[in-house]
């Protein structure tokens, strides 16, 4: 980070006028509004990106199949980080202080790991799905249906929101590290520690999924590129039932490939930031807080990225959208319209 962007050399204090207020950092006008910019500039993407993709596949009739529920409610996850926590967030990150309450607090940072583990477990079910989709395309609709994808959805975010809550709101993440926690306090702070044994149980439950997202795509790949090289064999024979699936095949090789990258991208933008949780926990919270801030971002961020994504790689999703900002969306029989084309039949 540029030095431009280093707190100045005067501090003052959260509230002034309240004994034991954490200190605030101010930055000059022009870092400061350049910071309110890009943050909120990611708050804005992960509310209005996310809300495009919730309405798009519950509004087309089109859309509506196990994948993309699971898509829809990734969505949303990334929707109400969006709407709950970045903003509050920006704030804090600019002024290095919280002033929404203790109350609020304990919420706000529920909340963010809640709806961050959702979108993780989301991810993990999304990989599940295009594996039997790539592996098996013509059973497929028999073996991964919307009820399955309706009960992946359920436990991914009850067990977000269960783990979250349980650590955090009840205070057990500060368990063992009481004069820590004490020495951190301060009025106008909005932290929370964990412990080792939890950072620990953190570690896993992102370290597990991760390894059989990996291993899951690295399966899909190998079997699309021999897919590939199939169909290349046979381009020459023209019989219906192959030719239909080709299709499949390449569909279902095209939406694989797609969620992919979103995989890649929650990796990227997680991985830092929980190796780092992992040290902190096991060195006394060494991490300098311009350090954290930044590491937190990037996973803020990824909840803006996904909707890019798929505007970058579905053209569904860019008619979609057309159709929704051109207020299309509000006659009668536009829930029926045809998102698809030949070419681009990735559903």
């Amino acid at each position: 980070m540029a030095s431009s962007f280093s707190p100045s050399e005067s501090l003052a204090l959260c509230y002034e006028n309240v004994n034991g207020s954490c200190i605030k950092s101010t930055y000059s006008p022009g870092p400061r509004a350049i910071l309110y910019a890009v943050l909120g500039l990611g708050a804005l993407l992960a509310v209005f990106g996310n809300l495009l993709v919730i309405i798009a596949i519950l509004h087309f009739k089109q859309l509506h199949t196990p994948t993309n529920f699971l898509v829809a409610s990734l969505a949303c996850a990334d929707f109400l980080v969006g709407v709950t926590v970045m903003p509050f967030s920006t704030v804090r990150s600019v002024e290095s202080c919280w002033y929404f309450g203790e109350s609020y607090c304990k919420f706000h940072t529920c909340f963010d790991t809640s709806f961050c583990f959702a979108s993780l477990f989301h991810l993990c079910c999304i990989s599940i799905d295009r594996y039997i989709a790539v592996t098996d395309p013509l059973s497929y609709p028999t073996k991964f249906t919307v009820s399955v994808s309706g009960v992946c959805i359920a436990l991914s975010w009850f067990f977000s929101v269960t783990y979250s809550f349980s650590i955090f709101y009840t205070g057990a993440n500060e368990e063992g590290i009481e004069e820590l926690v004490v020495a951190l306090t301060c009025v106008g702070g909005c932290q929370a520690p964990l412990n080792q044994n939890w950072v620990l149980l953190c570690f896993l439950l992102f370290f597990l999924p991760t390894i059989v997202m990996v291993f899951l795509y690295g399966r899909i790949f190998l079997v699309a590129k021999q897919q590939a090289r199939k169909i290349e064999s046979t381009a020459s024979q023209a019989q219906a039932s192959e030719s239909y699936k080709e299709r499949v095949a390449k569909r279902e090789r095209k939406a694989a490939k797609t969620l992919g990258i979103a995989m890649a991208a929650f990796l990227v933008s997680w991985l830092p930031y929980i190796i780092d949780a992992v040290i902190d926990a096991y060195m006394n919270f060494i991490t300098p807080p311009y350090v954290y801030e930044i590491l937190v971002w990037c996973v803020y961020y990824n909840s803006a990225m996904n909707p890019l994504i798929y505007a970058f790689f579905y053209p569904w999703f860019r008619k979609a959208i057309k159709l929704i900002m051109s207020g299309k969306v509000f006659k009668g029989d536009s829930c029926t319209i045809n998102l698809f084309t030949e070419e681009a039949d990735v559903g």
